[in-house]
């Protein structure tokens, strides 16, 4: 009586492979991305010389949804967290449906337009059609995500750490050329008094906020992350954190060392900066681009794959997509089915347009992980021991200011 019943063996789970600094590198490149090479001339020919202080205030904004999502993620460490949030809270399956599809589309348009990105970079190297190297960009980035998850973020990490080199080089060279910068830099912050350049940053907070959006994507993956109480937490304020200090020393680098109006009109802002402060070609810039944009399709193909496997896993979306390949253990039908969707957006849809809503799709999705926490809190819900707790006041701030960002540009055209 020995024989054994396949029904009766464990089912597949994810793998338990990510630690602390393959989850900071995780969370690096899913925020940097390729959003800071191309935002910081923007955001100068919004904010001008103040563009650094918008990175500031978007930062403190995210702050405040960032402590939200690190305690929801110690009370329900799940795959698909932003959904498992709001239904824990509401007990709304609709809604439930509504905040996965949400970071679903998010994820998937934001790979599309930043493998469009990449294509137009590799495009510079390589004499081949744009649609023929977007293909190829995407179905690697696809490969590369369904290899397995450790395999995968380790391969994420280099392009990471490659990417975060490329600015801090940057930041170094204008530091090590100019000197003086260092005293310029209270002029970036503007005065109390000046109305029209708060506003100016105000309104450019919206631009850079879209530079700080992806570590809601670490929660993603805390089925696969050591320790996640622990390292869940400290990987999103360590990440946070990096950024921050990164995107505010490029930017003031660059509205320092730069003129203005020539920031605001490149269309490869880093790229122009690296090449006056270095004289170095910029092909080296070029490259880091490259691995930058590709970096952020593998990763936002992984984040997007695992919001489907969640939701497929509980029961929100056909079980069939929380199929795991048993050697990868990654969710192989989940991983296709995304690379697909991101291949077909890539090539056929105006994505310019809808890159331009991710920011508001987060924010409203941002609105709903507050609320949710702050039902939670109120209803007396027990946390589990261990875990981060933050103050009720905390995500009541952090809908109060994603309420104003998204409000903000509505009222600010009437």
């Amino acid at each position: 009586m020995t024989d054994s019943v396949p029904d009766q063996m464990p089912a597949a789970t994810l793998r338990r492979a990510i630690t602390l600094p393959l989850l900071v590198f995780y969370g690096l490149g899913v925020t940097i991305g390729a959003g800071i090479y191309v935002l910081v001339g923007a955001t100068a020919a919004q904010a001008g010389i103040y563009a650094p202080t918008s990175f500031l205030l978007a930062a403190l904004v995210m702050l405040f949804s960032a402590c939200s999502f690190c305690e929801l993620s110690g009370r329900y460490p799940q795959s698909a967290g932003e959904a498992a949030y709001v239904e824990a809270a509401f007990k709304r399956p609709p809604l439930t449906v509504i905040t996965g599809g949400l970071m679903l589309l998010a994820g998937t348009v934001s790979a599309s337009a930043i493998a469009v990105g990449c294509a137009g970079y590799v495009a510079t190297l390589l004499p081949a059609p744009l649609w023929f190297i977007i293909v190829l960009t995407v179905v690697l980035s696809g490969v590369i995500a369904a290899w397995g998850i450790l395999e995968s973020v380790k391969f994420a990490a280099v392009f990471t750490l490659i990417e975060v080199l490329g600015l801090i080089i940057v930041v170094a060279a204008g530091l090590w050329h100019h000197p003086q910068v260092v005293h310029e830099l209270p002029s970036v912050f503007p005065s109390p008094t000046d109305t029209p350049a708060l506003v100016a940053v105000a309104t450019t907070s919206l631009l850079a906020f879209f530079a700080f959006i992806g570590f809601d994507g670490m929660v993603n993956i805390i089925e696969e992350t050591q320790n996640p109480a622990r390292n869940m937490p400290l990987g999103i304020f360590i990440t946070l954190t990096i950024a921050t200090l990164l995107y505010f020393s490029v930017a003031a680098v660059a509205v320092l060392l730069l003129p203005l109006n020539e920031l605001g009109a490149s269309t490869a802002p880093i790229s122009l900066l690296f090449e006056r402060l270095t004289g170095i070609s910029p092909l080296g810039i070029t490259l880091i681009a490259i691995g930058a944009t590709l970096n952020g399709v593998i990763i936002q193909s992984i984040l997007a794959s695992r919001i489907m496997y969640g939701m497929a896993n509980v029961g929100r979306l056909p079980k069939v997509l929380a199929t795991l390949n048993p050697r990868t253990r990654t969710p192989i039908i989940a991983t296709c089915l995304v690379t697909g969707c991101t291949l077909i957006f890539a090539l056929f849809f105006p994505i310019d347009i809808l890159a331009q809503r991710t920011t508001q799709v987060v924010l409203a999705v941002f609105i709903l992980i507050n609320l949710s926490l702050l039902r939670i809190k109120w209803r007396g819900d027990p946390a589990p021991d261990g875990i981060f707790i933050t103050p009720s006041i905390v995500p009541l701030i952090g809908l109060l200011t994603c309420v104003a960002m998204l409000a903000g540009p509505l009222l600010l055209s009437t």
